[in-house]
């Protein structure tokens, strides 16, 4: 029986193995990044109004054009990025998806990615996926990019970088002058980069940037993002890319042949949303995300863990090495089983196990009283 060399190397998700671990001992999951808030009404509203309509059939395979168009007066209003609707925007059944179809259509057997770590768990397999080579290279402790090991490692097989920002796990936000150098290697290099910016408007410290606006960079660069983070409605897989018209057009044919399609109702709330709410409503996302990231932190070090605040993103990855000897994975089940809060080991964001072994990651994209609980329960580790 013949068995598939390129997924022989991936681990079930370990993110969504600790929700598990967590609904089995009845704890608080700060461990899979998702909300247990309401999502905005006006949201809620305009997807039954569109399921109502009878909107439920096929919508166009890039997007439905009404998203499209929200989507490019949206980048042109935050970001003065003049997008072609029709053209240069692609709408896929989440931002993971986006990520997937991006480099599956634009990354060939032999390259070589450029990954930040630590990372995303999905970066390094959707490498493999394209049968290219992931080149792992290390941040600084504030989870900034290391610009000379980012520079070593560029080479003439590199076709892309992957640039998560505001990132998970560290919730570093990477500024102008990072930005900047990676995108002269970028030109250097002829390489692409693909850019997560799911977490944009999740921002605590710092500017925004997207590395499309910095000079040359927007005919290379795949910006993903999607409505899951923004609007609270992860189970929605409404995910977003806009491109150059060359790389949208290779990506277009990608994502038609693994899903079609994103849910059309559902593509029209988020339009919906996209067209009414105004910059208030991503104020008051951000002020209180700041507040759920207060009350997270400040009981993780009451708890004894070691961590900093994160500039961005809904996600703290902690060191607890002052309070257990344990690794990590074992260390995240004792303290969901014993203690009642999961967290993600922090080895799982990293390319080699025993990196990460004194880290364990939390999602706070909680209602205050949740991490008000979660805290209370760590309270008891000191």
């Amino acid at each position: 029986m013949k068995t598939a060399k390129r997924t022989q190397t991936f681990t079930e998700s370990v993110i969504r193995e600790m929700t598990r671990v967590a609904n089995r001992h009845g704890a608080i999951n700060l461990a899979q990044g998702f909300p247990d808030f309401a999502a905005p009404e006006l949201l809620k509203e305009a997807a039954v109004a569109a399921i109502r309509a009878d909107i439920n059939q096929y919508a166009i395979t890039w997007g439905a054009p009404r998203l499209r168009a929200a989507l490019a007066e949206k980048y042109r209003r935050f970001y003065k990025m003049e997008v072609d609707g029709e053209r240069e925007i692609v709408v896929t059944c989440g931002a993971t998806e986006a990520m997937a179809s991006a480099m599956l259509a634009l990354v060939d057997p032999g390259d070589e990615v450029i990954i930040y770590e630590p990372f995303y768990e999905n970066y390094g397999p959707d490498s493999i996926l394209c049968g290219a080579k992931p080149v792992f290279v290390p941040t600084r402790a504030d989870g900034g990019p290391d610009l000379d090991a980012t520079a070593a490692a560029f080479s003439d097989r590199t076709r892309g970088v992957i640039i998560n920002s505001p990132n998970n796990p560290t919730g570093h936000v990477f500024g102008r002058d990072e930005l900047e150098a990676i995108a002269r290697l970028c030109i250097e290099h002829d390489a692409v980069a693909f850019t997560d910016e799911i977490y944009e408007h999740i921002l605590y410290e710092g500017e925004h940037v997207p590395i499309a606006t910095i000079d040359g960079m927007r005919e290379r660069t795949v910006t993903v993002s999607g409505a899951s983070k923004t609007f609270s409605v992860t189970g929605w897989r409404v995910g977003t890319i806009v491109a150059p018209p060359e790389l949208a057009d290779a990506i277009k044919k990608t994502h038609d042949f693994l899903t079609v399609g994103a849910p059309a109702p559902l593509q029209e709330a988020v339009a919906a949303g996209l067209e009414s709410l105004d910059r208030s409503y991503y104020s008051k996302l951000a002020e209180d995300y700041r507040q759920r990231r207060d009350v997270l932190y400040d009981g993780l070090v009451a708890a004894g863990f070691a961590c900093r605040p994160p500039a961005g993103s809904y996600y703290i990855l902690a060191d607890f090495s002052k309070l257990s000897d344990l690794p990590d994975d074992e260390f995240a089940v004792w303290l969901t089983r014993e203690h009642g809060v999961a967290s993600v080991p922090g080895s799982s964001f990293y390319s080699g196990p025993q990196r990460g072994r004194t880290q364990v990651r939390f999602a706070f994209c909680k209602t205050i009283e949740t991490l008000e609980r979660a805290a209370e329960r760590l309270a008891a580790l000191h």
